[in-house]
């Protein structure tokens, strides 16, 4: 058992995170401001002894004697981290700073959630952990594309300079229930739209590729990232099936029976338009790789999103 504290633990990734270390009975702490987050994802967990839940921003210091810390508070949606941008930035700077101080201060292992957002709309494909990125500076997306890259340089400076015990982890599009309904991700998007009976939202020709890993697989490679004594850098963490926009779109359409048109609307400034992990480090380094087939995982979530008109 571990005293553990999760930063963004009201979160779609976080409450998961929450839950699987409560069931495996350790001690968590969960903290977030509720801006993206969700009291409801995590409200279960309070029946839970070894659970506590704290109403905190991270761009405030925080206390706490624990001996791993999961830094996962941010927003990761365009509309969320557009929406303020210079919060954004303040919570992947100010926010990680915080963190990598108290991990600091009381000798925890801490793992940094950075984002396949640090590679940008990468020349090359697929992305490895030694690219460097194509990321625009200026652009729209910039505050959570660079507010990412400069935590990474944030927890790697702590570690040089103060020892600090890091890992980081590059998130690739993660999906699955307790995803907040408004994010405006692409899985998201279709399946409300889909479910509502409204026109299918594909920008561009849809060409454009993603690869979904399923919200369980991420939770696991998260943990077993945690747990090694190996790391040796950033590790790519998500699915390396690659689809397009236009196949998700119709898988979705397919998958609720729905009546719903596919439109197609202008691509947004810098949107990717290739993703796609090399997870050659983590099947090395964690003996971890996905298992859940989209199909699968577009098959629970539908079911999550049903049920929240009900």
């Amino acid at each position: 058992m571990k005293r553990i504290l999760v930063s963004g633990g009201a979160g779609f990734l976080g409450s998961h995170l929450c839950e699987q270390l409560i069931l495996q009975g350790n001690e968590v702490i969960c903290i977030d401001n509720y801006f993206t987050g969700n009291k409801d994802n995590i409200l279960h967990l309070r029946d839970y002894d070894k659970f506590e839940l704290v109403r905190h921003d991270v761009t405030n210091p925080f206390m706490a004697e624990v001996e791993e810390i999961y830094h996962l508070a941010c927003p990761a949606s365009p509309i969320h981290y557009q929406f303020n941008p210079l919060k954004t930035l303040k919570t992947s700077f100010l926010g990680t700073m915080n963190m990598m101080g108290l991990a600091k201060r009381v000798k925890a292992r801490i793992l940094i959630a950075s984002t396949s957002e640090v590679y940008g709309d990468p020349q090359v494909h697929p992305q490895r952990e030694d690219y460097w990125g194509n990321v625009n500076p200026i652009g729209p997306r910039a505050c959570y594309d660079e507010g990412k890259r400069v935590a990474e340089s944030l927890a790697v400076n702590y570690m040089h300079q103060h020892g600090v015990d890091i890992r980081i982890m590059r998130i690739f599009n993660t999906y699955g229930p307790k995803m907040h309904p408004e994010d405006g991700r692409v899985v998201s998007n279709f399946i409300n739209q889909a479910l509502n009976g409204q026109n299918i939202t594909v920008y561009g020709e849809g060409n454009q590729t993603r690869s979904f890993c399923y919200v369980s697989d991420l939770i696991e490679g998260m943990m077993k990232l945690m747990a090694t004594n190996k790391y040796q850098g950033p590790v790519n963490l998500g699915n390396s099936d690659e689809f397009t926009i236009l196949e998700l779109a119709n898988m979705v359409v397919d998958m609720t029976d729905s009546s719903s048109q596919i439109i197609f609307e202008p691509l947004p400034q810098d949107d990717p338009m290739q993703r796609r992990p090399d997870l050659t480090k983590a099947k090395q380094l964690l003996n971890w790789s996905p298992k859940i087939k989209l199909a699968d995982g577009l098959s629970k979530t539908i079911e999550y999103f049903k049920g929240l008109y009900q």
